[in-house]
């Protein structure tokens, strides 16, 4: 291969094109300079605050009728700095009857708005000390706990009455007072009243079930593991248990009576599925158990909810069609593999959240390969892939992994595209980019610095240079905290004579902000002729370039990028011209 210079002759190419295209290169070359400052001032989107979060001790039971939470929750924080008098808690329309000191019981000043509480200490609290605050409150939540009816069809009952909670990303605080963002982690303790004959999921182990005198059931869980807000959860309901085990870890599979027959449809390969993700990463299954409970009506396919993932049971009860089971797999193998990325290692703020869910949804398609091949992970891949450039076409809600948007949490997940699909197809890349080794190294190092901790795409970046010993500030910057994705229009000429095929590619996505004017593309590029296939390697890294190479004859096509090892692209070939 010889390559002229990118901005060279370029031979067989009508004149129209080329000025057309050199105009569009100085546009791009006179925009780049606002591109680049755009994607090096970054928004912070961290939260501040005063105080750590130790521990919470959440009690409750609930008024069924008029669906209100009996809430008793006890906080234990840590300030950070001495002198620290005055704890601000998120709480939404939580009505406090007491607030005070516990132990001890001292009253506390406080006072309330529309997102949360204020609480005046007693005196100065140093740096060293742990302070708990026990508040007692009702609450009728409009989000964070939900009330669904029994569940009928004709007049058989489908599923009895449930109440389930939502976390993410904020609604945690819709029935308890918390510090409601994923930065800060704290070991739970929850004490769920239920009725007689109810089954209650929980998070981490369940230590003890006592009766009361008036026919209810307290559950007690005990999650010593710190862990994100959002996470927190419970599901109340009659339901038939499942019982299964990987290594020492008890499964539980938590359907409606009558409806067992599903969980080997569904749930039948989580061993598989976490003995997978523990050799992938090198690390073991982090927590002591892992239980997944299907409820009705809920608003998302699965939620990581840890150690106890709360399923929709609509999308758990298609595994019973067996074109439907591999959609129900990867959703299964989505969730479990939070445990790692989302649970484990977790997003320091809501601009971050790809590094969750975007790493699950690559984690889907690693789980694939290593079970079925390499032809069912680019499946999956290129699938993804398709997902978010068809999404990118149409919807003018755009932002990049790294979401400048994400001070509207509300609108967090309007564009699962981007987040999801989109970020683990730019893994992918990654893998392929620094190469198998590297990157699984990268990620072992990653989850063991950052494990029970926060992480920002930052993080990621260094671990991934630190094991491939290569600078990747050109692929984060384009394809983490830039828009959109490369689109190019290739036009081809040979000439007969010198046996020398150019082509002239230019970048044809739309110049806006966040936009990258030029993505740098490292690619394989085949030539076929009538005597065989030949591989070139070709790197495009300017708004418009021209590649020279020498055939065999003349090309009956050419093909870009033939292993998708760049699955966020279009390109458009026009016909060869020949000379």
């Amino acid at each position: 291969m010889f390559a002229g210079s990118e901005e060279g002759s370029a031979p067989l190419i009508d004149n129209a094109f080329l000025m057309k295209y050199k105009f569009l290169s100085l546009a791009a070359a006179i925009f780049f300079a606002f591109t680049v400052q755009a994607q090096t001032s970054r928004p912070d989107f961290n939260r501040a605050s005063k105080y750590d979060v130790q521990h919470y001790v959440l009690r409750v039971s609930f008024d069924r009728p008029n669906k209100k939470v009996i809430g008793d929750a006890t906080v234990l924080l840590k300030p950070l700095k001495d002198g620290f008098r005055e704890v601000v808690l998120d709480a939404v329309d939580l009505n406090f009857k007491a607030v005070m000191l516990d132990p001890g019981g001292l009253e506390l000043k406080h006072k309330t708005d529309g997102g949360g509480i204020t609480v005046t200490l007693d005196r100065d609290y140093s740096a060293s000390e742990t302070i708990a605050i026990r508040f007692q409150y009702t609450a009728t939540p409009k989000k964070g706990v939900y009330f669904v009816p029994e569940g009928k069809q004709g007049d058989t009952r489908v599923h009895s009455a449930q109440i389930w909670t939502q976390g993410e990303p904020d609604e945690a605080r819709h029935w308890f007072p918390s510090f409601d963002f994923p930065s800060d982690k704290a070991t739970t303790e929850e004490y769920i009243t239920a009725d007689k004959g109810e089954t209650v999921v929980g998070n981490g182990d369940l230590v003890e079930q006592k009766e009361n005198p008036d026919g209810t059931f307290t559950h007690h869980f005990k999650m010593m593991i710190p862990h994100s807000t959002y996470l927190v959860s419970f599901v109340i309901g009659e339901y038939s248990k499942t019982s299964d085990k990987y290594k020492d870890i008890p499964l539980g599979y938590y359907v409606y009576p009558g409806k067992e027959e599903i969980v080997p449809k569904a749930f039948g390969k989580t061993r598989d599925i976490l003995r997978v993700y523990e050799e992938l990463t090198a690390i073991a299954f982090p927590y002591s158990k892992y239980d997944q409970t299907i409820v009705s009506v809920f608003q998302f396919g699965g939620m990581e909810n840890i150690t106890a993932t709360t399923m929709a049971d609509n999308e758990i009860f298609l595994a019973s069609v067996p074109f439907w089971q591999s959609a129900t797999e990867d959703l299964v193998s989505h969730e479990a593999a939070h445990s790692w990325f989302g649970n484990l290692v977790t997003c320091k703020n809501w601009a971050e959240l790809w590094l969750n869910e975007g790493f699950a949804t690559f984690m889907e398609a690693a789980y694939r390969e290593k079970m079925y091949g390499r032809p069912a992970y680019m499946a999956k891949v290129v699938s993804d892939a398709e997902t978010f450039l068809a999404d990118d076409a149409v919807n003018p809600k755009r932002n990049g992994l790294f979401n400048r948007n994400a001070g509207n949490v509300s609108a967090l997940f309007d564009r699962p595209a981007t987040t999801y699909d989109k970020g683990g197809a730019v893994l992918h890349t990654l893998r392929e980019q620094i190469g198998d080794q590297a990157f699984w190294k990268a990620v072992n190092d990653y989850l063991n610095a950052h494990k029970f901790a926060n992480v920002e795409s930052t993080d990621l970046q260094s671990a991934m240079e630190a094991a491939s010993n290569t600078k990747l500030d050109w692929f984060f910057d384009q394809w983490v905290y830039g828009i959109g994705s490369p689109k190019l229009q290739v036009k081809q000429a040979y000439n007969s004579r010198t046996k020398t095929l150019t082509l002239t590619i230019a970048q044809m996505q739309k110049l806006d902000k966040f936009t990258p004017a030029a993505y740098r593309l490292p690619m394989d590029l085949d030539i076929v002729t009538d005597k065989g296939t030949k591989t070139e390697k070709l790197e495009i890294t300017k708004r418009f370039a021209t590649f020279n190479f020498k055939t065999d004859g003349k090309p009956l096509r050419i093909k870009f990028d033939k292993k998708e090892k760049i699955p966020l692209k279009t390109i458009k070939i026009e016909p060869l011209k020949v000379k």
